[in-house]
C-alpha cells in the first residue's frame, strides 16, 4: 500500500513519486476546511497544523518547507513532530546554489526511501506540458481561469493520483470567455475557495496566478536537472527574481491591473509596497484571514477595481 506524505509548500512532486510515496499538499485542503484554530498567526498553517494533530487530516510522514515561501510552517510543522509523526525538513538555498539545491533533493529521497522508478519523471513532465497548454488557453480566453486555477494549484501533488488527474485536465470545459478586463493574480493563493469564481463574476479574467504558474513552469528529466530547475522556485528566493518573472508574465498575458492578495500575518504582505514601486499596474490589494466564501467587504472592492479598470481601458 502507498504511503501518503504531507508537504506544506512546492516540493518536487515526481521525486515523491519517483520514491514510491503519495504526495498530499496539506494547503488544498485548507479553503474548504471548517477548522478554526486553536491558535495562529496564518490560518493556512495552523489550519493543516490542527487538523494533523486532530486527527482530521491522515499522513504516514510530513515534509515541512522550512526555508523557502513559508516561515510560519518552520513553528507549525515542529509541532506536529513533537507529536511523533515523523518529518522532515526541506530547505531551498536562497542563493539558488544547484548543489545545496541537489543535496536538499538526495535527503529527501533518502527520507522517503529512495528512489524506484525514475520513469514518474518523464510521466510528470508530460502532465506539466498540458498544463502549460491549458494555461495558454486561459490567456486566449478559451477555458475559465476558476477552472485552469483549479488545475494548476494540483499540480503540487497531482491530486494524489497522477493517472486520474491527467483525465481531469482533459475534461476542462473549452468555452469563449466573455470579460472586461484581463487581471493577474499575485501573491499566495486566496484562503477564499470562490475567489475566482466572484471575479469573473464581475468582469475580471485572470489571466495569470504566480503561484500555481510556478508549479508547471518547473520540471525535470533527472535528479540534477530538477534540482536546477526547482532552484528557480521564485517564491523561494529574493524578490528581484521574482518582479523579473511577474513582469514578463504581466506583459506576455496583456493585463489590464494587478490583484495582490495577501494573507493576515504572512511575511508576504511586506512584499506589497515593493510590488507597488516596481509594477506599472493599477494594482488592488486584498488581504484575507480565514478560510470562507469572499466576505462582501472584498467582493465590492473587486467590483470597484472592475469599474475602474473598464473606464480606464
Amino acid at each position: 500500500m502507498t504511503k501518503t506524505v504531507g508537504i506544506t509548500a512546492l516540493i518536487p512532486p515526481e521525486l515523491i513519486y519517483a520514491c514510491h510515496w503519495q504526495p498530499f499538499d496539506v494547503n488544498n485542503i485548507v479553503p474548504t476546511s471548517h477548522t478554526s484554530p486553536r491558535s495562529k498567526l496564518c490560518a493556512w498553517t495552523a489550519v493543516w497544523r490542527d487538523m494533523i494533530l486532530d486527527g482530521g487530516m491522515y499522513l504516514d510522514s510530513l515534509v515541512v518547507v522550512a526555508g523557502g515561501d513559508c516561515h510560519n510552517a518552520l513553528v507549525d510543522g515542529q509541532k506536529v513532530a513533537m507529536s511523533g509523526k515523523p518529518t522532515h525538513y526541506f530547505f531551498y538555498p536562497f542563493d539558488r546554489d544547484p548543489e545545496y539545491m541537489e543535496s536538499q533533493l538526495l535527503h529527501l529521497t533518502e527520507f522517503l526511501g529512495g528512489i524506484k522508478e525514475t520513469g514518474m519523471f518523464k510521466q510528470v513532465w508530460d502532465l506539466k506540458q498540458k498544463g502549460k497548454a491549458l494555461d495558454r488557453l486561459r490567456v486566449e480566453d478559451r477555458v475559465r481561469a476558476s477552472d485552469v486555477f483549479s488545475a494548476l494549484i494540483s499540480f503540487s501533488d497531482l491530486q494524489g493520483d497522477p493517472v486520474a488527474f491527467e483525465k481531469c485536465l482533459d475534461n476542462i470545459l473549452r468555452t469563449n470567455v466573455e470579460y472586461s478586463s484581463r487581471v493577474a493574480l499575485i501573491g499566495v493563493p486566496p484562503i477564499y475557495p470562490d475567489f475566482h469564481e466572484v471575479a469573473e463574476s464581475l468582469g475580471l479574467h485572470i489571466v495569470y496566478d504566480e503561484l500555481p504558474y510556478e508549479f508547471i513552469r518547473l520540471g525535470g528529466g533527472d535528479l540534477r536537472s530538477i534540482a536546477r530547475s526547482y532552484r528557480d522556485y521564485s517564491f523561494s528566493g529574493p524578490i528581484e527574481t521574482r518582479i523579473k518573472v511577474i513582469k514578463r508574465e504581466l506583459d506576455k498575458r496583456n493585463v489590464d491591473g494587478v490583484i495582490h492578495y495577501t494573507q493576515f500575518a504572512c511575511h508576504h504582505t511586506l512584499e506589497d509596497e515593493i510590488f507597488r514601486e516596481y509594477l506599472d499596474y493599477p494594482i488592488l490589494t486584498v488581504q484575507g484571514d480565514l478560510p470562507r466564501p469572499t466576505p462582501e467587504q472584498i467582493v465590492l472592492r473587486l467590483e470597484a477595481f472592475s469599474e475602474m479598470l473598464e473606464v480606464s481601458t
